[in-house]
């Protein structure tokens, strides 16, 4: 069967990531005239109406942590009445100042910040800051401790030891920031390796990066005693707690094993805690911990010599919406610690029936130990079609790469009655279906991740990918 072009593989990706284009005018100027609010109202309910079938019965992976209409319709209330604040003016809108304060000192307590702050004679407080999203706390950590090493050690070729399996945005940290980063492989069980860790320290190296979990497999790296190379050499560590900051403490209290990850540790100096996902506040809200106020003043900008007079800001963002931080604080208050505990219960004993099911099908394998963001791949079978006959299942996965493998994240969608049953089942058949099938080509996104495997020349698929960057804003 004749291999598909790049430009027929842009073409069927415009048409799949353009669907409205038929159905609905397009804009390329200001209308002349002003449309009618309720007709535009009348569109998006439309569009919400087509979309949020393939997310609300649980099909897809991560993208909506909560999902439960009464949260939405809660949290959208809490956006309406705070939709004008915007925390840069701290005079006219204080109450954002509070709401921010409060989230952080929340998150900070999950993270063990009351045994650091406790401790007699220490000199440190944990401290944060709110961000928009994972990826922003972490450029804003690994810049913080460029600007840190710089200043205290002298370092100007910075370095950081990073696994392979850590979240791309310490590469995106790299390339902004001009830090080397040394990327450390993972063992069988996709944790990252110590003693390749500990070979790859210089005197340039500026921070250790541990994930809790990672993103591909669900594993957690083994925090302490990375953390503790970190200590031992006067160098920072990152736990990139993003994704499980808000399910692993209260997997712990509900007698989950889960190891050290938090402040407990002396050698974790920061934690990455996505409040947008397993905390159900709205998309773009995060937060970036410090075991102390001196090293995070390295995230913050400030100018004294602007005509516009002093100015100061702490996250990248000067502008910003002070309803996501409000929606943020009203998320953790209406749910607390009970609302917490029993969420994490439903989502890992989910996770439980998913994981037997694989377990019981012969022909695939889990890829490590996983508590509820699962990956699994396949020694006889092409996964990525049966990640495409999932696909027409309208189960929405995530395909992996290096191993090829497929992941589904886990969340209270997830949770509903049957479902995880139903993803088994559905399951089985994509793997019956791809048995019968061995002549049928790999489709969709299976085939983009197969081409990336084939593609020696890591550069052409590069330069593809920012093509279909470039579609997303095409008219």
């Amino acid at each position: 069967m004749a291999t598909k072009t790049t430009e027929e593989m842009m073409a069927e990706l415009e048409s799949s990531i353009k669907p409205y284009k038929k159905d609905y005018h397009t804009y390329s100027h200001l209308p002349a005239t002003g449309r009618k609010k309720e007709t535009i109202i009348g569109e998006l309910e439309a569009l919400k109406a087509a979309e949020e079938s393939k997310w609300k019965n649980g099909l897809v992976s991560g993208a909506v942590y909560h999902g439960a209409q009464d949260h939405i319709d809660f949290l959208n209330e809490v956006y309406a009445l705070t939709s004008q604040t915007n925390p840069l003016h701290t005079d006219v809108w204080p109450s954002i100042t509070k709401f921010e304060a409060e989230v952080i000192s929340m998150t900070a307590n999950m993270m063990s910040a009351e045994k650091v702050n406790d401790v007699e004679d220490a000199d440190d407080e944990v401290c944060g800051a709110l961000s928009s999203g994972g990826t922003e706390s972490i450029l804003l950590a690994m810049k913080t401790y460029r600007d840190w090493a710089r200043e205290m050690k002298g370092i100007r070729n910075p370095e950081m030891i990073v696994p392979s399996t850590a979240h791309a945005a310490f590469d995106k940290a790299s390339q902004y920031f001009n830090i080397k980063m040394k990327r450390i492989p993972v063992d069988e069980n996709f944790k990252a390796d110590i003693e390749k860790t500990r070979d790859a320290i210089t005197p340039n190296t500026i921070v250790i990066v541990g994930s809790t979990p990672s993103f591909p497999h669900g594993v957690i790296d083994p925090i302490e005693a990375l953390s503790e190379l970190a200590r031992e050499e006067d160098i920072g560590f990152h736990t990139d707690a993003c994704l499980g900051g808000f399910i692993l403490p209260w997997a712990e209290k509900l007698g989950y094993e889960v190891p050290l990850f938090d402040f407990r540790l002396p050698g974790v100096t920061s934690i990455s805690v996505d409040t947008h996902k397993y905390g159900y506040a709205a998309k773009g809200s995060s937060i970036i911990l410090y075991r102390n106020p001196e090293l995070r003043r390295y995230q913050f900008y400030t100018t004294t010599d602007w005509p516009g007079g002093l100015y100061l800001s702490p996250t990248f963002a000067g502008s910003r919406s002070g309803a996501l931080s409000a929606a943020a604080w009203a998320a953790m208050l209406s749910i607390g610690e009970e609302g917490y505990l029993a969420n994490t219960k439903k989502i890992l004993e989910a996770a439980a029936v998913i994981k037997d099911g694989i377990r019981d099908i012969p022909e695939l394998y889990l890829l490590g130990d996983a508590l509820w963001d699962i990956a699994f791949s396949s020694k006889d079978l092409n996964i990525y079609k049966v990640m495409d006959y999932m696909g027409e299942k309208k189960w929405s996965l995530n395909g992996l790469q290096n191993p090829a493998a497929v992941h589904i994240c886990l969340t209270l969608r997830h949770a509903q009655e049957g479902l995880p049953e139903k993803f088994i089942t559905d399951l089985k058949s994509a793997v019956e279906s791809t048995i019968n099938n061995p002549g049928k080509a790999v489709d969709g996104a299976g085939r983009l991740y197969g081409m990336s495997a084939n593609i020696p020349i890591k550069g052409v698929v590069d330069a593809f990918l920012k093509r279909f960057l470039d579609l997303l804003f095409k008219l």
